[in-house]
């Protein structure tokens, strides 16, 4: 247990993947993952999604440091402390991001993570189930270990909200995942025959099964390196499990960069700061770090058809129960079943606006119901110009790191925001929503000016979990990259970062998907592979991007 050909701090969703990969290679793999089992009710019901994520024993508990920009309030930023990392405590909604993302990772020095390259490791990686609800079966996988689904969509207002999306003149789409992300349609979602389908049951369960992969629990402290190359790592403990061939952190955004400055890579002067020796001064560790920001506009509901009728102590124990027995009905899924992706004014090329659609009026942590009845759609900007940091507390491995977004920093974040708001009322007043909405709950009706919504912003914005880009994938003479785009962490041999951090750009909409396929893709690189071949599909951009929003 103290030695592999490759050594894989986290087990969270691309340490899985790459995990798996390597151990059907042949490889002899050791995941090191401080966080414990993810047995129980909490993690594999879906529909219980607001429990595992305020949970200790689940969740790593950051929090941001007090944000200028949002009236000096401390944001949560949970991430996964238990095997399938975030992706056993998320919201399990499923967005590969948007083609264009990936052409701009290309662009700025991203070599080789174009949308034609991306596109066959999300084929690889998924098996999709369509539910009958149509969408591209040409650009999905059908025989990948991340199970895709969508939900039944039974309750109506998931068809008003994409109905009144087209009566408001969106496009109407069948598959964001597909050949057109922009429009309204059905949501996907990481579940298979009603349970979670984190990296921990798609990925890392398989590759354990087989005799050449192990897990390993403890606190990652550094890593060990000798004489410019990674050679291991050191536990919390004094273990120290020795890798072979390289040392692979995915260890998470927030995670990964705090391993490596901890172990003399990152900004000289501030390692120096904390009395740690610089092996690799590295500018870019810790930076470029970006989030989606979001807020819930929530309606009070004019028909009790929403998902508060559960909302107690006897409806919980009901959904609770169909689920523990049948693995159906409203515990099976994640009630994020119907989304939007929408351009917020003309001149965008593509969508900067997500929406995610849920039936009910309540806080993403499930502590507060609204008043009764209602439902809300989170929306917020998809490509926010603010850039953050994650740096050390101290130079104690137990000490967490700080966690500076820098939010809504720029004039820009303002103003699309205030249009996210905007445009997600239009679409709350279309004719198709007539029968269901009473009232407006949050922000409310009288907040209307663009400095009352600007204040019901900075009080109510709440991130959206999606931190990424703090060891920022470039090519290896950019003094500001971390990684080249093989994921080797430029100034240390045999030392590779393959999580969320190397994202150079925030993709479209929820994470867990890119994450997964960087694992996907980067195992093919440490197996020294060539890359699968390009696709050539073309996706779908709007003809009129240039003169219309819609």
């Amino acid at each position: 247990m103290t030695q592999a050909d490759y050594v894989i701090v986290g087990a969270g969703s691309a340490g899985c993947a790459v995990a798996y990969r390597l151990a059907e290679a042949g490889k002899s793999v050791l995941i090191v993952e401080h966080g414990g089992t993810d047995a129980g009710p909490f993690i594999q019901m879906p529909g219980a999604l607001s429990y595992p994520m305020n949970m200790k024993r689940y969740d790593w508990g950051y929090v941001s440091e007090p944000e200028p920009h949002l009236g000096g309030r401390q944001l949560a930023c949970p991430r996964g402390k238990v095997i399938g990392g975030s992706s056993s405590i998320n919201g399990m909604v499923y967005v590969r991001g948007h083609a264009l993302d990936y052409d701009h990772w290309e662009d700025s020095g991203a070599a080789g993570w174009g949308y034609a390259d991306v596109l066959p490791y999300f084929h690889r990686m998924e098996t999709w189930h369509d539910g009958g609800h149509g969408g591209d079966p040409a650009w999905r996988g059908t025989d990948g270990p991340l199970h895709v689904t969508r939900g039944r969509r039974e309750n109506p207002l998931y068809h008003a909200f994409v109905e009144a999306g087209r009566q408001a003149g969106y496009p109407v789409t069948g598959d964001y995942n597909g050949r057109q992300q922009e429009g309204f349609g059905p949501m996907e979602q990481t579940v298979y025959k009603g349970r979670r389908w984190s990296a921990a049951n798609a990925y890392l369960k398989p590759a354990l099964k087989r005799e050449n992969c192990d897990l390993v629990r403890g606190l990652v402290e550094r890593i060990e390196i000798t004489e410019g190359r990674a050679t291991g790592v050191v536990l919390a403990d004094g273990r120290v499990i020795h890798a072979r061939a390289e040392v692979i952190l995915a260890a998470s955004s927030i995670n990964s960069p705090k391993i490596l400055m901890l172990s003399g890579i990152g900004p000289a002067q501030h390692l120096a700061e904390h009395g740690i020796s610089v092996v690799a001064d590295r500018p870019g560790v810790g930076g470029n770090l970006q989030d989606h920001l979001e807020m819930y506009i929530q309606m009070a509901a004019a028909q009790p058809i929403t998902l508060y009728k559960y909302w107690n102590l006897f409806g919980k124990a009901m959904v609770g129960a169909q689920w523990l027995f049948t693995k159906t009905g409203l515990g099976a899924t994640n009630n994020f079943e119907s989304a939007g992706f929408i351009r917020s004014r003309a001149g965008v090329q593509y969508p900067d606006i997500q929406f995610h659609f849920l039936p009910i009026a309540v806080r993403y942590d499930g502590q507060a119901a609204a008043e009764g009845h209602g439902f809300q759609a989170h929306v917020g900007p998809m490509r926010s110009q603010s850039r953050g940091r994650v740096s050390l507390r101290s130079s104690d491995p137990a000490a967490d790191p700080l966690i500076r977004f820098n939010y809504m920093s720029t004039q820009q974040d303002w103003e699309d925001f205030r249009a996210c708001i905007r445009l997600t009322r239009e679409i709350f007043a279309q004719d198709a929503f007539k029968p269901f909405v009473k009232h407006e709950i949050q922000p409310g009706d009288a907040v209307q000016s663009d400095d009352a919504l600007d204040d019901a912003i900075r009080e109510h914005a709440e991130s959206a979990y999606h931190p990424c880009g703090t060891c920022r994938m470039g090519r290896a003479d950019d003094p500001d990259a971390v990684v080249d785009p093989e994921g080797r962490v430029i100034g240390v041999d045999q030392l590779r970062v393959v999580d969320s951090s190397v994202f150079p750009q925030i993709t479209n909409g929820n994470l867990n998907g890119p994450s997964i396929m960087t694992g996907e893709k980067m195992a093919d690189h440490i197996l020294g592979r060539a890359p699968l071949p390009p696709s050539n599909a073309e996706p779908w951009v709007n003809p009129a991007w240039e003169t219309s929003q819609r």
